[in-house]
């Protein structure tokens, strides 16, 4: 073969395996970036189902406490900016605030021993409690989700196709602070 012919089948193979190497990088940022917003959209259905457990929750303590109407509006407003959160920030601050909210709700309720006896309120309670875990757990997995996808498009060469496409970091799920622990919904003690 002449030098020429081996030299322009060297470029090809090399151009080739540059090809080969920028198309498998764009593929896992792509993957990677599917897998965070999948972990986000698990933490908004989580986050949904204890926005639709707290209505029921709501009105049995209605039914068992009338002066204690303070608490239960800031239940339902922190609900309603958690149903109209859009960004990670917006849903980390609005899911603070309802969890604060729904913590001075569990004080008032431990002044009521008839409420915290009552069946319906027993079984909400648990699936509030059960809902809280799963959120945490999912909080901890998109992190971990964003953490792996923020490490990959900052690597090389992985760094230069993210950025030519436009693919940036991802918003950790930052709680605020003081709210590292999930509240406690023990409704079962009666005093």
């Amino acid at each position: 073969m002449k030098k020429s012919t081996i030299a322009i089948i060297v470029v090809v193979v090399i151009l080739v395996a540059i090809i080969a190497g920028l198309v498998s990088s764009y593929n896992g940022v792509v993957s990677l970036s599917e897998e965070v917003d999948n972990k986000f959209a698990t933490i908004d259905t989580m986050l949904q189902r204890r926005a639709d457990l707290i209505p029921n929750l709501v009105n049995t303590v209605k039914g068992y406490t009338n002066q204690e109407q303070a608490v239960i509006d800031s239940v339902t407003d922190a609900r309603a900016k958690l149903a109209g959160a859009n960004s990670v920030e917006e849903k980390a601050n609005a899911d603070q605030e309802l969890t604060s909210a729904l913590n001075n709700l569990l004080v008032v309720v431990e002044n009521y021993p008839d409420l915290k006896s009552s069946q319906n309120f027993i079984n909400l309670s648990d699936e509030l409690a059960g809902t809280e875990n799963r959120i945490a757990t999912a909080r901890k997995d998109y992190n971990d989700a964003v953490r792996e996808y923020n490490t990959k498009i900052k690597r090389f060469p992985t760094n230069i196709v993210s950025g030519m496409f436009g693919y940036g970091e991802k918003e950790y799920f930052q709680a605020s602070e003081g709210s590292e622990e999930v509240p406690t919904v023990d409704f079962n003690t009666v005093q």
